[in-house]
């Protein structure tokens, strides 16, 4: 069996592939998998840790705006997708895969196409609650759409073709032990709360949560593991000194750069504040940790937004936008939160209702009717 995964831009993206990969090579050790993403993306090094042959094709994207910069930029994107869509096709015929699998950013459009074009079995995944401008050009001619919500069945043309498998997490996210991982880190019997904005943080949202712990530490109420991203980790200790924060002072923050062992925090933690990417969804899902989602407003379609507003209906998250909260009403949501237990055990609840544990297995079930078929 053959099979193509193609995928790039964010790890929300390229992790879910990687993961239905690894399983697939599990499962059948003879199985020739090839990815195909953009040059300079985070795939080139994703992918080949993992052990998977890459290949790369010239992506940009398109912007909305009508200035004379934003033309010529569509159309030097314009003729990328010529050259990649030539490049794509010359690699499907060489690899000859029984499968083409799609789980989003444009680098995955040019072999999906291609795909469709020469009548492979082809799929896209969706991690978002809204589909991408990727996943809208193909979803038409694909062979399966899967889709991490059952509320973004309505929003394809074809819902016969739409399959709920929700989107792929690391192991560790279903199955580490709250109580064990408290113990192990040390933590006394106060909350945990666990902030963070991504890998390159968010300059406005790091300073309203630099105010957050300058209200915090005046009772401590809580203990705070904050990530501020690699951009935040160069001025917030020192905007934090400037409020007459001494971090020394306080052990009960913990600011960090990144925050490597994301599975353990989330078991943890009793409260997460973050962004509403598709992969965050997924891991608070997962975990079933209460949290205060504040999605991005600058990115595509506002999808952020409709990905917390998912969790929000079903009473899993509470959701405040960016231009709506500061620092202050964060630090008293947060407390709000934290003193009513039967608020965050009703969102624990709702989250693991939401939370698909068998998501890989779903994709990888997919992929072996689509490669049936051909």
């Amino acid at each position: 069996m053959n099979v193509i995964f193609t995928c790039g831009g964010t790890g929300g993206h390229i992790n879910p592939a990687i993961a239905v990969a690894k399983l697939l090579q599990a499962r059948h050790p003879d199985a020739n998998i090839l990815f195909i993403g953009a040059e300079n993306g985070m795939e080139c090094d994703l992918v080949p840790r993992e052990g998977f042959a890459l290949e790369t094709l010239k992506i940009s994207n398109l912007q909305r705006s009508l200035s004379p910069k934003g033309i010529c930029h569509n159309l030097v994107t314009a003729a990328h997708i010529a050259g990649s869509m030539r490049k794509a096709d010359r690699i499907i015929r060489a690899f000859r895969p029984d499968v083409i699998i799609g789980t989003g950013g444009y680098a995955s459009f040019p072999a999906l196409k291609q795909g469709i074009r020469r009548k492979i079995p082809t799929a896209v995944h969706e991690s978002n609650a809204v589909p991408g401008l990727a996943t809208r050009l193909v979803s038409g001619g694909v062979s399966r759409i899967m889709v991490s919500f059952e509320e973004s069945r309505s929003l394809y043309e074809h819902p016969e073709r739409v399959i709920v498998t929700g989107t792929p997490v690391r192991e560790e996210f279903l199955y580490l032990k709250r109580a064990a991982v408290r113990e192990k880190l040390g933590l006394d019997d106060r909350p945990l709360v666990l902030s963070y904005w991504g890998s390159l943080g968010a300059r406005e949202m790091n300073k309203k949560i630099a105010r957050f712990i300058q209200l915090e530490c005046k009772q401590e109420p809580f203990q705070h593991i904050h990530a501020t991203g690699s951009f935040g980790y160069r001025w917030m200790p020192d905007l934090l000194r400037e409020m007459g924060v001494e971090l020394h002072a306080h052990p009960s923050v913990d600011l960090r750069e990144y925050i490597y062992d994301m599975p353990a925090l989330m078991a943890a933690a009793d409260l997460i504040i973050c962004r509403a990417g598709a992969s965050t969804i997924s891991e608070v899902a997962a975990s079933a940790t209460p949290c205060i989602m504040v999605p991005s407003p600058n990115v595509a379609d506002n999808h952020q937004e409709k990905n917390a507003r998912v969790l929000e209906s079903r009473g899993a998250a509470m959701v405040l936008r960016e231009n709506e909260c500061d620092g202050d009403r964060l630090f008293a949501a947060a407390q709000a939160l934290l003193s009513q237990p039967e608020k965050t055990d009703a969102m624990r609840k709702a989250l693991s209702k939401m939370a698909v544990l068998d998501a890989t297995e779903r994709i990888y079930r997919v992929i072996l009717e689509l490669a049936k078929a051909q």
